[in-house]
């Protein structure tokens, strides 16, 4: 028998599906907004670019440089962007840190094993994003905690902080692209700087809007990957078991991780002109609410979603986005959580969280993933 992998109150699973089954398409009074929950509308309207804008305004204010960043553009400026990024973010380079994972990754377990019981959320998860990031950027190790702190800021449903961590970063990496113009070294900032297309650059604010960006897609995307995954796996002894087995089944596994459990539970989009969706009328200027956990537990699409299946094949998740905002740091977050999953499994393969840990989601309406981990090593 497959049991509830995580508590309703982490992933509310039951609402997802009575939302699809009795109002897929559903108007909320007090926000104003609609939020979609099935996943053929879901993955519409991630297609539909012109119609359902990732632009909420025309000129990105200054104090808000995420909103500068490809996240936040639509083309032809993002399809500029999107190439200019590309070639400071090309596959080689993502696998060109293949040894630096490897190498965190162990020094981190090693200082676990010394422990015995860790937080497999700050001690693990948490920490090897942030370290591989900070090393792509060519941050000082110095500043690794600071970047955690921003991260979680920006994922958060503080607004205050949200602001102010902007605020705080706008200066922070302004600073540092200023340094790689005079003196560029063998990072991605300085290939950010460097980077041309048909005789554009980046400006400053969407340089640092996409510093912004990856900090926060290229953390707390994979940590919660990471951390959702030794979850799943706590929970199903017999796939744990199977993985350490053969861990050329784990990216398989970590693929239905992301669809069980998506690391990014919502997205918006704002309607461009009056349209219609599965017969609910949507006005200009309106906001949607694209619900990924509950397109990726569509019945429609996918056999037995309740079930997590390690082997289920195919598995058109939508955990990374659809269409031209398809995640661009996908490839850099499979590849860490493969690492660091299979390195678990080879050194600790009878790892068991401490059941008494209450689990509580993070403080986030879009993020998936929880506050604490506890587990023994074994």
């Amino acid at each position: 028998m497959n049991k509830r992998i995580v508590p309703e109150e982490l992933v509310p699973l039951s609402k997802f599906q009575q939302m699809r089954a009795n109002a897929p398409v559903h108007f909320q009074e007090g926000s104003g907004d609609w939020h979609v929950y099935k996943y053929a509308d879901v993955k519409a309207v991630f297609s539909d670019y012109e119609l359902f804008s990732s632009q909420f305004r025309s000129s990105p204010p200054a104090e808000e440089p995420i909103e500068a960043s490809i996240l936040r553009r639509d083309p032809p400026k993002h399809r500029q962007m999107r190439s200019l990024v590309s070639q400071a973010f090309t596959p080689r380079a993502v696998e060109s840190l293949i040894p630096l994972m490897e190498s965190v990754t162990h020094e981190l377990l090693d200082m676990a094993e010394t422990k015995g019981t860790v937080d497999a959320l700050h001690d693990f998860a948490g920490p090897l994003p942030i370290i591989v990031i900070a090393e792509m950027l060519g941050i000082p190790p110095a500043d690794r905690r600071q970047f955690k702190q921003w991260s979680d800021a920006l994922v958060g449903n503080n607004s205050d902080n949200y602001f102010k961590c902007q605020r705080e970063m706008s200066g922070y990496f302004g600073s540092i692209a200023a340094e790689r113009r005079r003196e560029p070294q063998n990072d991605l900032i300085s290939r950010l700087v460097a980077a041309n297309a048909d005789g554009e650059q980046l400006t400053d604010l969407e340089l640092i809007g996409f510093c912004i960006l990856l900090l926060v897609a290229g953390n707390e995307t994979t940590t919660n990957l990471i951390s959702s995954a030794i979850l799943c796996l706590d929970s199903r002894p017999e796939d744990r078991e199977r993985l350490a087995a053969d861990s050329a089944l784990v990216p398989q596994a970590l693929e239905e991780v992301l669809r069980y459990c998506s690391p990014v539970q919502m997205m918006t989009r704002r309607v461009t002109r009056a349209a219609e969706l599965r017969g609910q009328a949507l006005s200009a200027g309106q906001f949607v609410q694209l619900w990924i956990g509950s397109a990726n537990h569509d019945e429609d699409v996918f056999e037995r979603p309740e079930l997590f299946d390690i082997s289920r094949s195919p598995n058109p998740h939508l955990a990374f986005g659809h269409g031209i905002h398809f995640c661009l740091g996908s490839q850099l977050a499979r590849l860490e959580a493969d690492i660091a999953i299979r390195s678990l499994l080879q050194r600790f393969p009878n790892f068991a969280r401490d059941r008494t840990c209450e689990l509580k989601r993070l403080d986030s309406g879009i993020i998936f993933g929880v506050d604490r981990l506890p587990i023994r090593l074994g």
